[in-house]
């Protein structure tokens, strides 16, 4: 009987330092490379021009604003106009800033109007940018590259509802669009 008793102890003792070989993996596994992803994606390029200091893209902080934009640009040279632009507006990645000169008529205007956070101006279709489609409700980088495309391949929009043809474009996603867009 005490042969029968001595054999388990010993399995007893054979599950501890299984448990100490879990216990020592789990650290290792918990040290994932998910952490490096948002290093990767923790800036924003912003493309400065027109009358900075050294024009040319740069890369920001995310949040950064477009007075950090202008910055790292070196800053306004001594013919900007700087009232033409929002330094409080936070720079969105891929954005492209164009810095007029005093008394220089602004070419894109919606780009200016889409940039004003909750705006009541329209974008137009047919202009815009794939980051200005963007921020449009429902639209993101495959449905503003969709409309891009068929602007391409079909012309310019005639009407708002032509939006529709754009594949992914639907009507649920038209109707959260509409009252958001021009052709004109």
């Amino acid at each position: 009987m005490i042969y029968f008793l001595f054999p388990q102890g010993n399995p007893e003792k054979t599950p501890v330092p299984s448990l100490e070989l879990i216990n020592a993996e789990s650290p290792q596994q918990t040290e994932t490379p998910e952490n490096e992803d948002p290093v990767i994606e923790s800036t924003v390029m912003i493309d400065m021009k027109g009358q900075v200091a050294n024009p040319g893209v740069y890369e920001l902080a995310p949040g950064s604003r477009m007075q950090d934009a202008i910055d790292a640009a070196g800053g306004f040279t001594s013919e900007a106009d700087s009232r033409a632009i929002n330094l409080a507006l936070i720079v969105a990645d891929e954005t492209s800033l164009y810095v007029p000169a005093a008394g220089e008529e602004i070419v894109l205007p919606a780009l200016e109007q889409t940039a004003s956070a909750g705006g009541s101006s329209l974008i137009n279709i047919n202009q815009a940018t794939e980051t200005e489609l963007m921020e449009l409700p429902g639209i993101g980088p495959s449905k503003a590259a969709a409309i891009l495309a068929y602007r391409e391949e079909a012309g310019s929009f005639k009407t708002p509802e032509e939006l529709t043809e754009v594949t992914g474009i639907g009507d649920k996603t038209f109707e959260q669009l509409k009252e958001l867009i021009t052709t004109k």
